[in-house]
């Protein structure tokens, strides 16, 4: 049986056993608080038992995915363990509705049926099924034993991987990608995808593809044509290469960068981790700064991305601060500051203790300006903990993703230049 710390227990640990046993205790949220039949995951959980329903988050379960690579590496769960758990999810996934390979936002973890996430968004999301992509493609090369187990992972992920349209989202062959498509309701929700934000990850799968890949300038006309795409000014004495002003939310360094290995990336727009080393400074900066003067801000209490806060959901970011501070920003920005996330990190737990921390780690986020904390706990930012922090100690997901022939070949289409990319890169 797994122990589970308390804050007290946690924050006199080392610097190295204060990371394992945060990743492990997060990692329950996708071992123990998965769907029970499947193993998808929720798209949240509470502090407090309560009963489970059936709703799973695809983008979530791409994070879920990589979370157990993770715990069958570091040895929370056996690998036969692991390899079982995958194949459940790829039981349902194989069988689930699709829309020209794309999965929804939300789906019926026991059936496979598509939960609409609002009344035109019913069929396939791209973005989540990006984030899907990356956690199955890492598993393929991850599990590479010759057992039959472990070749069906392997031969599922790749049918499902060889089925995803990624052309047909460009919407009659347009220089962009679209986020959502569905049969009921076609473009209705005219959503494009231009950057900086998150959506990287999608681009690169859509030009990696084997069967339906597009053309490097749905990227360069598409996705580097948005109107937060290039910045280039100085924010709190540090320059941003791209982005909107002061950066945005901080999933925009996470999510695309859990398997895209940022060090050493370059293209002709941006050297990556020098945009993701920015892009937390000015957000640390931001904080310290705290010209709202909003309660509990400073240098051991930061980051603002997307999480519930005391009023609904919102993406925080500087020019959208309300007063909440979302743990995931800083923790899973643990390979850009790692100095700073740990003096954060201990911050957390000294000055917020057990309101903060719980069976799945941290809550989403809490305000000291309004007395609130969250009672939930929600996939897309447990995820990134869990995986974010392994990559500062291992860079497994990265050597796992980078390593993949075909994400190779796509970044090569694109124009990115890469240490996995050279000749003799291992």
């Amino acid at each position: 049986m797994y122990k589970t710390w308390s804050a007290k227990e946690l924050a006199g640990l080392s610097d190295e056993a204060l990371i394992d046993a945060v990743q492990r205790q997060t990692f329950e949220f996708f071992w123990h608080g998965a769907h029970p039949v499947s193993g998808l995951a929720p798209d949240r959980r509470t502090t407090r038992d309560a009963p489970v329903d059936d709703l799973v988050a695809i983008g979530g379960s791409g994070f879920g995915v990589m979370a157990i690579i993770v715990a069958v590496e570091r040895g929370w769960v056996t690998r036969d363990a692991g390899v079982a758990r995958i194949n459940r999810m790829l039981d349902v996934l194989c069988r689930a509705t699709c829309y020209h390979g794309a999965f929804p936002h939300f789906m019926n973890g026991l059936t496979g049926a598509t939960i609409p996430f609002s009344r035109k968004d019913d069929g396939g999301d791209l973005v989540e099924t990006a984030l899907l992509f990356q956690g199955l493609l890492c598993a393929r090369q991850y599990f590479d034993a010759d057992t039959t187990a472990e070749a069906s992972i392997r031969g599922r992920v790749t049918g499902l991987w060889a089925e995803m349209e990624w052309d047909w989202y460009t919407r009659d062959g347009r220089k962009l990608l679209y986020w959502h498509w569905s049969p009921w309701n076609g473009w209705a929700m005219d959503h494009e995808i231009h950057g900086w934000n998150e959506c990287l990850i999608a681009y690169v799968l859509a030009a990696s593809a084997p069967r339906y890949p597009v053309d490097p300038l749905v990227y360069h006309r598409g996705y580097a044509n948005g109107r937060d795409f290039i910045n280039g000014k100085r924010y709190y004495d540090v320059e941003l290469p791209l982005g909107q002003p002061y950066g945005g939310p901080l999933f925009f360094a996470h999510y695309s960068f859990c398997g895209i290995d940022p060090r050493g990336l370059r293209d002709r727009y941006a050297d990556y981790w020098q945009l993701n080393c920015a892009h937390v400074q000015i957000n640390r900066a931001y904080c310290v700064d705290n010209p709202k003067q909003h309660k509990g801000y400073g240098a051991d209490c930061w980051g603002l991305t997307a999480s519930d806060d005391p009023f609904g959901y919102s993406a925080h970011a500087p020019d959208n601060d309300n007063g909440t501070i979302s743990p995931t920003a800083a923790l899973s920005s643990l390979p850009y500051a790692p100095d700073a996330v740990l003096q954060t990190l201990r911050g957390f737990l000294n000055r917020h203790g057990d309101r903060i921390w719980g069976r799945y780690g941290f809550v989403d986020a809490f305000s000291e300006q309004h007395d609130w904390a969250a009672d939930t706990f929600l996939a897309i930012d447990q995820g990134p903990i869990i995986v974010m922090m392994e990559n500062h100690r291992s860079g497994l997901l990265w050597k796992l993703f980078m390593g993949i022939p075909e994400i190779q070949q796509g970044l090569r289409r694109l124009g990115f230049s890469s240490p996995h990319l050279t000749a003799n890169a291992t």
